[in-house]
């Protein structure tokens, strides 16, 4: 999840509630109050639950309490406004936040060192959603958005992909469906798999930040399997956000071409996720040294706190219903997309010797 805004809001909303939420005024605040207090609380929760169950970790039991909750009984409307907010910007802030507890150094060597397989990762992924598109007799528009929410991110990448091929409301739902199911199976099996493989810490952090769609799910997979898994899946997940930039203009340039249009509507201020331009800064201010140790410290555990309360909103959003109403070929489609990416990031990784 990034700070990219959805093409079609209703539908984004309707999926995962968690993209496309507003920054409130001042005078409304109140209206955000009780979907922020309700998730604080399911965070609190979650984060002792987490403390007494350290295998599976505060953001896991974030998500899969806020699932229980709406699965019982359906939220009041009032708590929309609020759990939006908290499951997308105060994700945001807790990633920049992150960015204290990290040296540009190490976001460079992850990045970097990450390139070959999320590279990899990608056009395997994008080049299998063409072809199990037409095998499967999937639209050209709903292959698009479920290929590059796999590779890349998820809801932000659909987001931003949709106004360029000009998907409909459907489409934009129904591959947000597909992507979020996988989210939330990877944040499951992901962690023990990695144990029953033997991953270290790097390792499983690398798998997990080009292998686990949406932001959110990386983290939580990543952190519930240890600390330098989830600032190393962080760091390698923030550089995989940023080929939304290059696919999207891409995607633009290969539809501009096709219908001979010499603008295909979106710039790249649209599609540029801001708040990874906070999290480098907050990692220089971390690499320069000016602020003490206790002070970055202490920034660094409000961000994984802020992880579990925007998780839990993302739990608390999730509509169980879509999942049924949306079709088979897309879902199965997303799976085999998700294992494909999952099992290219090991070989990649089993090649390069960093296994």
């Amino acid at each position: 999840m990034t700070a990219l805004e959805p093409a079609s809001t209703e539908a984004v909303e309707a999926v995962t509630g968690s993209e496309g939420a507003e920054s409130p005024s001042v005078d409304g605040w109140k209206q955000h109050v009780p979907g922020i207090a309700l998730s604080l609380v399911v965070a609190t929760a979650a984060y002792f639950l987490g403390r007494l169950f350290p295998l599976v970790g505060g953001p896991v039991f974030g998500i899969l309490l806020g699932i229980a909750i709406v699965s019982i009984r359906k939220l009041p409307s009032a708590f929309d406004p609020g759990i939006r907010f908290s499951g997308k910007k105060l994700l945001q802030l807790a990633i920049v936040l992150l960015g204290f507890g990290l040296s540009l150094g190490k976001v460079w060597r992850t990045g970097s060192e990450s390139l070959v397989v999320m590279l990899s990762t990608l056009a395997v992924c994008l080049l299998g959603a063409v072809v199990l598109g037409r095998v499967m007799g999937v639209g050209t528009s709903l292959t698009t958005l479920i290929g590059a929410g796999t590779g890349i991110c998820g809801a932000s990448a659909i987001a931003a992909v949709a106004p360029v091929i000009q998907a409909d409301d459907v489409d934009v739902a129904y591959s947000i469906s597909a992507v979020f199911l996988f989210n939330i199976l990877a944040v499951l099996i992901f962690p023990a798999a990695g144990r029953a493989l033997g991953m270290s810490q790097v390792a499983f952090g690398l798998w997990a930040g080009t292998a686990i769609n949406d932001t959110s799910s990386v983290v939580a997979a990543a952190f519930s399997y240890g600390p330098v898994a989830g600032t190393t899946a962080t760091v390698v997940k923030l550089a995989r956000t940023m080929m939304i930039i290059p696919m999207v203009a891409g995607i633009a340039a290969w539809r501009s071409w096709r219908l001979r249009a010499h603008d295909a509507g979106i710039s790249w201020r649209s599609v540029m996720p801001w708040f990874i331009v906070w999290f480098l800064a907050a990692s220089a201010i971390a690499s320069l040294g000016v602020l003490p140790a206790s002070v970055t410290g202490a920034l660094t555990q409000t961000g994984k706190f802020l992880i579990i309360v925007a998780l839990s909103a993302i739990g608390l959003s999730v509509d169980i219903h879509r999942f049924v109403r949306a079709g088979w070929r897309p879902l199965a489609m997303g799976a085999m997309l998700w294992a494909m990416v999952a099992f290219t990031s090991l070989f990649v990784q089993s090649i390069a010797g960093k296994l």
